[in-house]
Protein backbone atom coordinates (compact mmCIF):
# COMPACT_ATOMS: atom_id res chain seq x y z
CA UNK A 1 0.00 0.00 0.00
CA UNK A 2 0.63 3.61 -0.72
CA UNK A 3 1.82 6.08 2.20
CA UNK A 4 -1.56 7.63 1.33
CA UNK A 5 -3.33 4.04 1.69
CA UNK A 6 -1.64 4.04 5.25
CA UNK A 7 -2.80 7.32 6.16
CA UNK A 8 -6.42 6.38 5.34
CA UNK A 9 -5.89 2.95 7.28
CA UNK A 10 -5.01 5.17 10.18
CA UNK A 11 -8.13 7.41 10.04
CA UNK A 12 -10.14 4.12 9.23
CA UNK A 13 -9.10 2.85 12.60
CA UNK A 14 -9.38 5.86 14.33
CA UNK A 15 -13.36 6.05 13.14
CA UNK A 16 -13.96 2.59 13.93
CA UNK A 17 -11.91 2.85 17.13
CA UNK A 18 -13.90 6.07 18.09
CA UNK A 19 -17.14 4.38 18.36
CA UNK A 20 -16.47 2.57 21.46
CA UNK A 21 -15.36 5.87 22.96
CA UNK A 22 -18.74 7.27 21.44
CA UNK A 23 -20.83 3.75 23.38
CA UNK A 24 -18.99 4.13 26.76
CA UNK A 25 -19.95 8.01 26.75
CA UNK A 26 -23.28 7.54 25.87
CA UNK A 27 -24.10 4.42 27.44
CA UNK A 28 -23.49 6.07 31.37
CA UNK A 29 -26.76 8.75 30.09
CA UNK A 30 -28.95 6.79 28.01
CA UNK A 31 -30.28 3.59 27.17
CA UNK A 32 -29.53 0.78 24.35
CA UNK A 33 -31.69 1.29 21.85
CA UNK A 34 -31.95 4.87 21.77
CA UNK A 35 -28.02 5.48 20.94
CA UNK A 36 -28.56 2.64 18.18
CA UNK A 37 -31.31 4.61 16.89
CA UNK A 38 -29.32 7.67 16.81
CA UNK A 39 -26.50 5.95 14.82
CA UNK A 40 -28.53 4.68 12.09
CA UNK A 41 -30.52 7.51 12.06
CA UNK A 42 -28.15 9.94 11.54
CA UNK A 43 -25.88 7.66 9.51
CA UNK A 44 -28.59 7.16 6.52
CA UNK A 45 -29.16 10.42 6.78
CA UNK A 46 -25.66 11.87 6.30
CA UNK A 47 -25.09 9.04 3.62
CA UNK A 48 -28.05 10.01 1.29
CA UNK A 49 -26.87 13.38 1.47
CA UNK A 50 -24.02 12.44 -0.18
CA UNK A 51 -25.49 10.01 -2.64
CA UNK A 52 -27.47 12.63 -3.67
CA UNK A 53 -24.42 15.12 -4.12
CA UNK A 54 -22.26 12.12 -5.91
CA UNK A 55 -25.42 11.49 -8.21
CA UNK A 56 -26.50 8.04 -7.10
CA UNK A 57 -29.32 6.52 -7.28
CA UNK A 58 -31.26 4.60 -4.50
CA UNK A 59 -33.16 1.61 -5.12
CA UNK A 60 -36.40 0.90 -4.96
CA UNK A 61 -36.70 -2.57 -6.45
CA UNK A 62 -38.06 -5.53 -3.63
CA UNK A 63 -34.99 -7.69 -4.27
CA UNK A 64 -33.11 -5.08 -2.78
CA UNK A 65 -35.04 -3.38 -0.47
CA UNK A 66 -35.28 -7.37 1.06
CA UNK A 67 -31.24 -7.70 0.85
CA UNK A 68 -31.09 -4.66 2.87
CA UNK A 69 -33.63 -5.82 5.63
CA UNK A 70 -31.33 -8.82 5.96
CA UNK A 71 -28.08 -7.03 5.91
CA UNK A 72 -29.74 -4.28 8.37
CA UNK A 73 -29.99 -6.83 10.95
CA UNK A 74 -26.89 -8.91 10.43
CA UNK A 75 -24.56 -5.94 10.25
CA UNK A 76 -26.31 -3.12 12.28
CA UNK A 77 -29.24 -4.05 14.39
CA UNK A 78 -27.85 -7.07 15.65
CA UNK A 79 -24.09 -6.42 16.60
CA UNK A 80 -24.62 -2.72 17.09
CA UNK A 81 -27.36 -3.21 20.43
CA UNK A 82 -24.79 -6.53 21.68
CA UNK A 83 -21.75 -3.94 21.57
CA UNK A 84 -23.75 -1.16 23.30
CA UNK A 85 -24.78 -3.40 25.65
CA UNK A 86 -21.61 -5.45 26.15
CA UNK A 87 -20.13 -1.74 27.18
CA UNK A 88 -22.54 -1.09 29.77
CA UNK A 89 -20.88 -3.74 31.46
CA UNK A 90 -16.94 -3.83 29.82
CA UNK A 91 -14.11 -1.36 28.94
CA UNK A 92 -14.80 -0.02 25.76
CA UNK A 93 -10.57 -1.23 25.23
CA UNK A 94 -11.75 -4.98 26.09
CA UNK A 95 -15.10 -4.17 23.83
CA UNK A 96 -12.47 -3.45 20.87
CA UNK A 97 -10.58 -6.27 21.43
CA UNK A 98 -12.90 -8.68 21.01
CA UNK A 99 -14.29 -7.26 18.10
CA UNK A 100 -10.65 -8.01 16.65
CA UNK A 101 -12.41 -11.86 16.66
CA UNK A 102 -14.74 -10.66 13.27
CA UNK A 103 -12.62 -12.03 10.94
CA UNK A 104 -12.03 -15.18 12.34
CA UNK A 105 -15.96 -16.08 12.83
CA UNK A 106 -16.12 -14.58 9.36
CA UNK A 107 -13.84 -17.29 8.20
CA UNK A 108 -15.25 -19.85 9.82
CA UNK A 109 -18.89 -19.12 9.13
CA UNK A 110 -17.63 -18.77 4.92
CA UNK A 111 -16.12 -22.20 5.43
CA UNK A 112 -19.39 -24.00 5.94
CA UNK A 113 -21.25 -22.04 3.79
CA UNK A 114 -19.39 -21.62 0.73
CA UNK A 115 -17.84 -23.47 -1.73
CA UNK A 116 -14.93 -21.02 -2.26
CA UNK A 117 -13.74 -19.59 1.11
CA UNK A 118 -12.44 -22.89 2.29
CA UNK A 119 -9.78 -23.08 5.85
CA UNK A 120 -6.90 -23.88 4.84
CA UNK A 121 -3.95 -25.33 7.23
CA UNK A 122 -2.11 -21.81 8.17
CA UNK A 123 -5.69 -20.26 8.37
CA UNK A 124 -7.36 -23.19 10.33
CA UNK A 125 -3.51 -22.61 12.88
CA UNK A 126 -4.27 -18.45 13.27
CA UNK A 127 -7.93 -19.47 14.00
CA UNK A 128 -7.36 -21.82 16.88
CA UNK A 129 -4.77 -18.69 17.89
CA UNK A 130 -7.70 -16.24 18.08
CA UNK A 131 -9.45 -18.77 20.01
CA UNK A 132 -6.18 -18.89 22.65
CA UNK A 133 -6.59 -15.21 22.70
CA UNK A 134 -10.07 -15.23 24.12
CA UNK A 135 -9.82 -18.39 26.30
CA UNK A 136 -6.72 -16.09 27.73
CA UNK A 137 -9.26 -12.57 27.89
CA UNK A 138 -11.71 -15.08 29.91
CA UNK A 139 -9.02 -16.68 32.62
CA UNK A 140 -9.43 -16.59 36.14
CA UNK A 141 -12.17 -14.98 35.47
CA UNK A 142 -15.90 -15.94 37.76
CA UNK A 143 -17.94 -17.32 34.81
CA UNK A 144 -21.03 -17.65 37.43
CA UNK A 145 -20.86 -13.97 37.92
CA UNK A 146 -22.93 -11.94 35.48
CA UNK A 147 -21.67 -8.40 34.64
CA UNK A 148 -18.01 -9.03 32.99
CA UNK A 149 -18.89 -12.24 30.98
CA UNK A 150 -22.47 -11.63 29.79
CA UNK A 151 -20.74 -7.97 27.74
CA UNK A 152 -17.92 -10.28 26.83
CA UNK A 153 -20.18 -12.80 25.56
CA UNK A 154 -22.79 -10.00 24.15
CA UNK A 155 -19.46 -8.57 22.00
CA UNK A 156 -18.65 -11.95 21.01
CA UNK A 157 -22.13 -12.68 19.65
CA UNK A 158 -21.62 -9.44 17.77
CA UNK A 159 -18.37 -10.61 15.82
CA UNK A 160 -20.60 -13.45 15.07
CA UNK A 161 -23.05 -11.78 13.22
CA UNK A 162 -20.94 -9.86 11.86
CA UNK A 163 -19.30 -12.91 10.38
CA UNK A 164 -22.82 -13.63 8.83
CA UNK A 165 -23.22 -10.17 7.46
CA UNK A 166 -19.72 -10.47 5.51
CA UNK A 167 -20.58 -13.71 4.06
CA UNK A 168 -24.26 -12.44 2.85
CA UNK A 169 -23.06 -9.05 1.72
CA UNK A 170 -21.07 -10.78 -1.03
CA UNK A 171 -24.64 -10.95 -2.77
CA UNK A 172 -24.37 -7.35 -3.61
CA UNK A 173 -21.12 -7.41 -5.96
CA UNK A 174 -23.67 -9.92 -8.14
CA UNK A 175 -26.72 -7.28 -8.10
CA UNK A 176 -24.27 -4.60 -9.31
CA UNK A 177 -25.23 -2.07 -6.37
CA UNK A 178 -22.35 0.69 -5.59
CA UNK A 179 -20.90 -0.14 -2.21
CA UNK A 180 -22.19 3.40 -0.66
CA UNK A 181 -25.61 2.31 -2.05
CA UNK A 182 -25.27 -0.79 0.33
CA UNK A 183 -24.39 1.27 3.07
CA UNK A 184 -26.77 3.72 2.66
CA UNK A 185 -29.69 0.87 2.53
CA UNK A 186 -28.21 -1.19 5.48
CA UNK A 187 -28.57 1.80 7.76
CA UNK A 188 -31.77 3.49 5.76
CA UNK A 189 -33.57 0.09 7.21
CA UNK A 190 -31.46 -0.46 10.59
CA UNK A 191 -33.17 3.36 10.95
CA UNK A 192 -36.72 2.32 9.86
CA UNK A 193 -36.80 -0.29 12.50
CA UNK A 194 -34.59 1.28 15.27
CA UNK A 195 -36.35 4.58 15.60
CA UNK A 196 -39.79 3.27 16.50
CA UNK A 197 -38.35 0.61 18.42
CA UNK A 198 -36.40 2.97 20.77
CA UNK A 199 -39.97 5.56 21.14
CA UNK A 200 -41.76 2.25 22.49
CA UNK A 201 -39.51 0.58 24.36
CA UNK A 202 -37.01 3.45 26.17
CA UNK A 203 -39.18 6.56 25.54
CA UNK A 204 -36.14 8.67 24.98
CA UNK A 205 -38.83 11.82 25.01
CA UNK A 206 -39.16 10.95 28.71
CA UNK A 207 -36.08 10.75 29.83
CA UNK A 208 -34.05 13.51 31.58
CA UNK A 209 -32.00 15.59 28.52
CA UNK A 210 -28.69 13.87 28.09
CA UNK A 211 -25.86 16.12 28.18
CA UNK A 212 -23.81 18.23 25.46
CA UNK A 213 -21.26 15.04 26.08
CA UNK A 214 -23.40 12.16 25.16
CA UNK A 215 -25.21 14.68 22.21
CA UNK A 216 -21.98 14.73 21.10
CA UNK A 217 -20.64 10.94 21.37
CA UNK A 218 -24.00 10.39 19.51
CA UNK A 219 -22.96 12.71 16.18
CA UNK A 220 -19.73 11.49 16.91
CA UNK A 221 -21.13 7.29 16.51
CA UNK A 222 -22.90 8.25 14.06
CA UNK A 223 -21.26 11.00 11.45
CA UNK A 224 -17.47 9.98 12.00
CA UNK A 225 -17.82 6.22 12.70
CA UNK A 226 -20.59 5.30 11.05
CA UNK A 227 -21.09 7.31 7.64
CA UNK A 228 -16.89 8.60 7.94
CA UNK A 229 -16.13 5.05 8.59
CA UNK A 230 -18.35 3.25 5.38
CA UNK A 231 -16.87 6.42 3.12
CA UNK A 232 -13.13 5.98 4.42
CA UNK A 233 -13.31 1.92 4.10
CA UNK A 234 -15.01 1.89 0.58
CA UNK A 235 -13.03 4.42 -0.90
CA UNK A 236 -10.00 2.51 0.73
CA UNK A 237 -11.50 -1.00 -0.47
CA UNK A 238 -11.27 0.71 -4.24
CA UNK A 239 -7.75 1.71 -3.72
CA UNK A 240 -6.20 -1.00 -1.35
CA UNK A 241 -8.30 -4.12 -2.10
CA UNK A 242 -10.07 -6.41 0.37
CA UNK A 243 -7.35 -8.58 2.05
CA UNK A 244 -5.11 -4.80 2.81
CA UNK A 245 -8.07 -3.31 4.07
CA UNK A 246 -8.17 -6.42 6.55
CA UNK A 247 -5.58 -5.39 8.64
CA UNK A 248 -7.69 -2.67 9.80
CA UNK A 249 -8.94 -5.17 12.24
CA UNK A 250 -4.96 -5.21 13.75
CA UNK A 251 -5.77 -1.32 14.26
CA UNK A 252 -8.90 -0.93 15.72
CA UNK A 253 -8.44 -2.41 19.54
CA UNK A 254 -5.13 0.23 19.67
CA UNK A 255 -7.15 3.27 18.68
CA UNK A 256 -10.29 2.21 20.82
CA UNK A 257 -7.59 1.36 23.66
CA UNK A 258 -5.66 4.37 23.58
CA UNK A 259 -8.73 6.17 23.41
CA UNK A 260 -10.59 4.75 26.20
CA UNK A 261 -7.24 5.52 28.29
CA UNK A 262 -7.26 9.13 26.90
CA UNK A 263 -11.22 10.11 27.79
CA UNK A 264 -12.32 7.45 29.54
CA UNK A 265 -9.57 6.69 32.20
CA UNK A 266 -10.41 3.34 31.56
CA UNK A 267 -6.96 0.82 32.20
CA UNK A 268 -6.28 -2.87 30.95
CA UNK A 269 -4.72 -5.23 32.80
CA UNK A 270 -1.91 -7.44 31.58
CA UNK A 271 -4.50 -10.77 30.99
CA UNK A 272 -6.23 -8.90 28.67
CA UNK A 273 -3.07 -6.90 26.64
CA UNK A 274 -1.63 -10.79 26.75
CA UNK A 275 -5.05 -11.69 24.93
CA UNK A 276 -4.90 -9.47 22.75
CA UNK A 277 -1.71 -9.99 21.60
CA UNK A 278 -2.58 -14.01 21.15
CA UNK A 279 -5.32 -12.31 18.65
CA UNK A 280 -3.36 -10.08 16.58
CA UNK A 281 -0.82 -13.03 16.55
CA UNK A 282 -3.67 -15.05 14.74
CA UNK A 283 -4.84 -12.62 12.51
CA UNK A 284 -1.18 -11.92 11.07
CA UNK A 285 -0.57 -15.87 10.96
CA UNK A 286 -4.16 -15.39 8.90
CA UNK A 287 -3.07 -12.64 6.84
CA UNK A 288 0.17 -14.62 5.83
CA UNK A 289 2.14 -11.57 4.07
CA UNK A 290 4.17 -11.73 7.65
CA UNK A 291 4.79 -15.21 7.68
CA UNK A 292 6.26 -15.24 3.74
CA UNK A 293 8.12 -12.07 4.24
CA UNK A 294 9.89 -14.44 7.71
CA UNK A 295 10.33 -17.10 5.53
CA UNK A 296 11.24 -16.09 2.37
CA UNK A 297 8.18 -16.99 0.66
CA UNK A 298 6.36 -15.48 -1.97
CA UNK A 299 2.48 -14.68 -1.67
CA UNK A 300 0.62 -16.87 1.16
CA UNK A 301 -1.75 -19.26 0.58
CA UNK A 302 -4.81 -20.20 2.71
Amino acid sequence: MSRDDWGLMLLLSLAWGGSFLFNGIAVRELPVFTIVAARVALAALALHLFLRGAGLTFPRAREALVAFLVMSVLNNLIPFNLIVFGQGLIDSGLASILNAMTPIFTMLIAHVLTADEKIGPRKAFGILLGFAGVVVLFSGRDLLAGGAIIGQAACIGATISYGFAGIFGRRFVRMGLEPMVVAAGQLTLSALVMVPLAFAVDMPQALPAPSAAALAALAGLALVSTAGGYTLFFRLLARAGATNVSLVTLLIPCSAILLGIAFLGERLDLREIAGFAVIGLGLLVIDGRLVSVLSGRGAPHG
